[in-house]
């Protein structure tokens, strides 16, 4: 909405894996937009440091919650709702990444990724889209990877998770359709996140190449040749949340730098 600062004022949004990185910044950005927000996460304390971190721009608060746990994503959001009224915006941004050759991908690796990555958002829409439909408004926006639009060499079960992620996302969107409610998926390319230092520490460890020489070679498909930045992918799904977003459902959009086009 035009000239309006506060356009989600009103609104209550909930960001799983709020408590650092990409969900921090997404969580930073909603409050800007006026939104009540809450923060998901399985570490208490760090989500009251980066709610208490973030009060100046809005009401934040965190609720420690595993997504793999669907009692604790059921009795978590309904405290949620207690607190700051029904959600009507869902991020889905609690995800974890891990490598391997595909021969060395083991049932455990590949139901630990799955289990967070994509039925966690779908036990999390299930919590949420109900009161949504109820309310008469709403916005799910499911954090994905360029991963889940092409294939990446030793990310098979990852790769898996996003893949099937992003076909949630065009589902529940199209049985949505009818409802004031959108589906989206953002597709960050590699990020300036945790995930993103460990990655390059492994590199480093196991190749024998200087921290630069990594990140070369992370970002050489990136035209732009650099990492995206928390925030640049917080502004796109700030975006996607907003009132005037209502005719955006169903897309995945690459915040990757042209990595995809």
């Amino acid at each position: 909405m035009i000239g309006d600062a506060k356009p989600l004022a009103g609104r209550h949004a909930l960001v799983t894996g709020g408590g650092r990185g990409i969900g921090a910044a997404i969580a930073a950005q909603l409050a800007a937009l006026g939104a009540d927000v809450t923060i998901t996460g399985r570490d208490p304390a760090r989500l009251g440091v980066t709610a208490e971190g973030l009060t100046h721009l809005g009401r934040v608060n965190g609720i420690a919650i595993d997504v793999t746990d669907p009692a604790a994503i059921e009795s978590g959001f309904a405290r949620a709702a207690e607190r700051s009224g029904p959600i009507t915006i869902l991020v889905n941004n609690a995800g974890i990444a891990k490598a391997a050759p595909f021969a060395r991908t083991d049932l455990a690796l590949w139901d630990d990724i799955l289990r967070t990555d994509l039925t966690g958002a779908f036990l999390c829409a299930k919590a949420a889209v109900p009161g949504m439909v109820t309310a008469g408004w709403g916005r799910v926006v499911n954090v994905a990877s360029t991963a889940g639009l092409t294939g990446l060499a030793y990310c098979s079960a990852y790769c898996a998770a996003k893949h099937g992620l992003i076909g949630l996302t065009r589902a529940l969107a199209m049985e949505l359709a009818g409802k004031p409610v959108t589906v989206n998926a953002v597709c960050p390319g590699y990020t300036e996140t945790d995930i993103v230092e460990t990655t390059l520490d492994n590199i480093v460890a196991k190749t024998g190449r200087t921290r630069e020489d990594a990140l070369a070679e992370l970002v050489a498909h990136n035209p732009q040749k650099r990492l995206v930045k928390p925030e640049e992918v917080a502004e796109a799904v700030g975006w996607l949340c907003l009132p005037g977003s209502a005719s955006i459902t169903g897309q995945s959009i690459a915040v990757a730098g042209g990595e995809l086009m």
